[in-house]
């Protein structure tokens, strides 16, 4: 299922429009890039400033949304399934999720990013003050997205001494060029910058909207990069400027959801659905998660089962009542470990019908109202307006419930503090938060459990759950689970200091001399 490509790894070769083998990237410098030259071509290019690959299948299998299920006959999808799953320095290279393919994918879109801003630069006279945007706000995005994957979530206390990530601002003009690391915050410092001048420029006419960044789409951009960053006014000020004063006007309209079949990919196909109002930023990608993650007998031992879905996510109770009125469907069948939501789009582009090779595709709702509005919700709660934060709670619940329940912060309080929290062998969707700010253990913890269990839902197979995990330093667990729902073993547990929530660099990188990601405390 996997395409078959070539790497381009940052500090080592010329990253530009161009592909190199690994067995000769340092002998020449290729010369390939796209000339560029007039505005119509800046425009173009820039559609390869956005990566053609998403971190969303590693992400699922490294978080708390996947269980080892055992004693059936079930098998993994591969290496790379097993290693993620593991936590272990993943040495498959071949699937388009794999650390190797999401360094290089969205290193080569910030190549593209870059020599767009040169050729900007270099002719001030021409009206590029869009494309500029475009161009300063991918290049900050695809460092978010890195920095999501190979750094430690951002905390004031540590940001000044955790590992950064190289942040190349101009086309690379010879081989072997030197790059550092630095530190998150130094990392999160540069984004704010792209973000904050790339926000001001950036302009809403293209062809096809849905797949640039619109002002809406920077705006949802602003609002998680600055809950990310501690920046919680910040992230509310963005989140507003999509939202408006009437967000469940803006928001998925997951009742006209829930009645399409679940069979095929008519679910799927409307959920990114460009048309939608919802969506915001739309991705085509290099994929098989949409498989593997599919109705199919492919990839079930490593699975969002039925033991995490009854006790945590999609068919577990909350403070909004039973999960039956959720506006949502949950598809599973005995013969597959899977209990999911039909969200992830798949397709296949055979180039050899004879080998079966070719090239798998998926789709994403990168950016969308309904997280948007649960970035203000966590925003809002963490500044303790939790007035505010549970009238954004209630707008999604107008729509993401069938009878559109209105809660209180009573009954907010009462439903968390009515449940344990989780263990392994005990599982609820209560999870101990470990940070090192202070969080009030009345209102504001509920209110940012009821939040974070709401979004695990909506986001459901499509990566976020990891940035949650390591944002609150959640202590997440490997178990055998069997075919019954019963926990076997627990074999592993990834705790708030574990160095593994960083995902290992490539190894080419690592060879070619940067610093790798530490795997000892």
């Amino acid at each position: 299922m996997n395409r078959k490509n070539k790497y381009i790894v940052l500090g080592a070769i010329v990253l530009g429009m161009c592909v190199s083998s690994c067995d000769n990237y340092l002998d020449t410098l290729p010369d390939n890039r796209m000339e560029i030259k007039d505005a119509d071509q800046v425009s173009k290019l820039l559609v390869s400033a956005y990566s053609q690959v998403n971190p969303a299948y590693l992400l699922e299998m490294y978080s708390d949304n996947s269980d080892e299920i055992i004693n059936t006959g079930w098998t993994s999808a591969g290496q790379f399934q097993q290693q993620a799953y593991d936590w272990d320095d993943i040495t498959d290279v071949s699937e388009d999720e794999s650390p190797q393919q999401l360094w290089n994918s969205y290193y080569t879109a910030t190549s593209s990013a870059n020599q767009a801003l040169q050729y900007i630069e270099q002719h001030p006279n021409d009206e590029l003050s869009a494309q500029k945007g475009e161009a300063l706000i991918c290049r900050a995005y695809n460092a978010f997205m890195l920095a999501n994957v190979f750094c430690v979530a951002y905390d004031e206390a540590t940001a000044s001494t955790a590992l950064g990530l190289p942040y190349p601002t101009e086309p690379e003009t010879k081989v072997g060029s030197t790059y550092q690391r630095g530190t998150l915050a130094e990392l999160y410092s540069k984004i704010d910058a792209d973000l904050q001048e790339g926000i001001k420029l950036v302009g809403d006419t293209y062809n096809q909207p849905k797949f640039h960044f619109t002002k809406n789409a920077a705006y949802a951009f602003a609002a998680r990069f600055y809950l990310y960053y501690h920046k919680y006014d910040k992230a509310e000020t963005y989140a507003t400027k999509v939202l408006g004063n009437n967000p469940a006007s803006r928001l998925r309209d997951w009742a006209a959801l829930s009645k399409l079949s679940t069979n095929d990919f008519i679910q799927p196909q409307e959920y990114v659905k460009s048309s939608l109002n919802c969506n915001l930023l739309l991705q085509v990608v290099y994929s098989s998660w949409g498989a593997i993650n599919g109705p199919y007998l492919y990839g079930d031992r490593y699975a969002h089962g039925g033991l995490i879905s009854n006790t945590e996510t999609l068919q577990a109770d909350g403070p909004w009542g039973n999960s039956s009125q959720m506006n949502y469907t949950v598809w599973h069948n005995s013969s597959l470990s899977k209990y999911m939501l039909r969200k992830l789009c798949y397709s296949f582009e055979y180039t050899n019908i004879q080998t079966g090779s070719g090239y798998a595709h998926g789709e994403y709702s990168v950016f969308n109202t309904d997280e948007t509005l649960l970035v203000r919700a966590e925003a809002r709660a963490l500044q303790h307006n939790y007035e505010g934060a549970l009238a954004d709670i209630n707008a999604e619940l107008s729509k993401f419930h069938s009878t559109a329940q209105k809660l209180t912060i009573d009954d907010i309080r009462n439903f968390y503090s009515g449940i344990d929290y989780y263990t392994p062998t005990a599982p609820t969707p209560k999870k101990q938060f470990h940070t090192s700010f202070t969080i009030e253990e009345d209102t504001e913890e509920p209110m940012l459990q009821c939040i974070l269990q709401l979004r695990r839902l909506i986001t459901m197979h499509e990566g976020l759950r990891m940035q949650d995990v390591k944002r609150y330093g959640i202590v997440i667990y490997r178990r055998q689970v069997d075919a019954s729902q019963k926990v076997l073993q627990v074999t592993d547990e990834l705790r708030p200091n574990d160095p593994r929530r960083a995902v290992q660099l490539p190894q080419d990188v690592i060879n070619a001399g940067l610093k790798p990601n530490p795997r000892t405390l």
